[in-house]
């Protein structure tokens, strides 16, 4: 159904983007064949790295008009394997668009192009004393553009919310070819359909964003961490609700079961505090008055008791709160490395949490799956890693559908759905009708038709 790419087609790319900014070699497409998905890999035809919208919108012109399947790629960080190049065709690269362009410190917003790391950005903000909360655990190398298609999330989604909260508006080229702006420099804004919210978490298959308007916070002045284990991973989940009941809203709030923070020790060859203990709770508190935050120490510790913690540890110095944050962002690298895997991405209703991790221990169990959870038990989005390990090909082929399928079931009748931040990419677009209803799907497909009518951009990915 697509075209195949052929020397002309090289040549056309030679001529918009500079022969420099556009590779064949094995080395280039073996590198943008894959993400931090499983083990997948499909390589594409041509890298091409455009320097601005209008060598993107004369690739998507030329692509549309000869059926050649386009993949917008960022980081290379994704989880649900949203970039990967299935159908092989043209890899657009957005490393080129790097730039901050603007930050408004009077009307706190920001404008930045697709490719700036998340990081890069969060700390040039910092320098102003301003604050972009959306953080995601590959911060260090993922792009802005990937964030805002995936509409990622992170430990700070629990209060401060994800991507889409931070969108104001957008320049993004149509698989067609149209460079479009939607949104507005303002904090209100009903003028039609929201585009804007819309292109935010459509996963790359809408449109290739190149450019972001952003409303920023001011930087909290203090912060404060709490690090609470307990020998029972159902008492360590249970609590969490305890916490929000007393009125307490952290700014992260994450669970990391004994297997996890084992497995992030072996890869950082550190030891962690109370690392036998079942599971621990990381609670990070933030704010501007710090009397406040002492106060908000002792409900927790409050609200918690009835659950019986083995310990409590708090950390106010800010090399001992990075140690722990440290910990937490390796767990989902250090857990992928014990073997082959499959890693869920379920969200439900907080206090639904205790009901999930317990149903998924017993399907795991039954079909004899060890399973390693961690997650933002703050916002109810627990990742679920299935770890293949010494189980035979046949076995496990056999069965972890089966078993994935029972998992999302299960999350989706406790009124919670399939993903939370990773997209539903390549990899689960199988169990989309598990959460969306015929309905939801026809209308999807339709709004995908309108704006992409020869599905070229990013085909193969969300549904089947």
């Amino acid at each position: 159904m697509y075209s195949k790419i052929n020397p002309r087609i090289i040549e056309f790319l030679n001529e918009i983007a500079g022969k420099e900014f556009v590779y064949t070699d094995s080395e280039s497409i073996d590198k943008y064949s894959r993400d931090e998905t499983e083990d997948f890999s499909f390589p594409p035809d041509v890298v091409v790295k455009p320097a601005n919208a209008e060598q993107i919108s004369r690739i998507l012109k030329f692509a549309n008009e000869q059926k050649i399947p386009v993949y917008t790629r960022g980081g290379g960080t994704g989880l649900s394997g949203g970039a990967l190049p299935v159908y092989g065709g043209i890899v657009i690269s957005m490393e080129r668009f790097n730039k901050i362009l603007n930050i408004d410190k009077d009307n706190f917003q920001a404008t930045v192009e697709a490719g700036v790391i998340t990081q890069v950005f969060q700390e040039e903000l910092e320098k102003d004393g301003l604050f972009y909360p959306v953080d995601p655990a590959s911060r260090g190398s993922c792009f802005i553009g990937g964030n805002i298609a995936e509409c990622s999330g992170g430990p700070r989604a629990a209060k401060y919310g994800v991507t889409r909260n931070y969108v104001l508006a957008l320049e993004f080229v149509t698989p067609t070819g149209d460079i479009i702006f939607t949104g507005s420099h303002t904090i209100k804004n009903v003028t039609g359909y929201s585009l804007t919210q819309l292109l935010t978490g459509s996963e790359g298959t809408l449109g290739i964003i190149t450019k972001i308007v952003f409303r920023i916070l001011a930087l909290p002045k203090y912060k404060k961490i709490m690090l609470v284990a307990y020998n029972s991973i159902q008492d360590c989940i249970s609590s969490v609700a305890e916490i929000y009941k007393k009125g307490v809203n952290p700014a992260a709030l994450e669970f990391l079961e004994k297997a996890a923070i084992k497995a992030a020790e072996a890869q950082l060859n550190k030891v962690f505090p109370n690392n036998d203990s079942e599971a621990q709770l990381l609670i990070e508190l933030d704010g501007n008055d710090e009397t406040q935050l002492d106060n908000e120490v002792q409900a927790i510790a409050d609200a918690i008791e009835k659950y019986s913690p083995v310990d409590v540890i708090l950390a106010e110095d800010r090399s001992k709160m990075e140690e722990l944050w440290v910990l937490r962002r390796s767990v989902g690298e250090a857990v992928k490395s014990i073997a082959t895997y499959k890693e869920e991405d379920t969200v439900v209703p907080r206090a639904k949490m205790p009901e999930l991790l317990e149903g998924i221990r017993k399907i795991t169990g039954k079909y004899g799956i060890r399973a390693i959870c961690y997650g933002h038990a703050g916002d109810g989005n627990l990742h679920v890693n299935i770890l293949k390990e010494n189980l035979s090909d046949e076995f496990w082929n056999k069965n972890i559908r089966t078993a994935v399928k029972e998992i999302f079931e299960l999350t989706v009748s406790l009124g919670g759905t399939i993903s939370g931040e990773h997209g539903i990419g390549y990899s689960q677009k199988e169990y989309l009708s598990i959460a969306l209803s015929k309905e939801e799907i026809y209308l999807s497909k339709q709004i995908k038709k309108v704006f992409d009518p020869n599905n070229i951009l990013n085909p193969g990915k969300i549904f089947t």
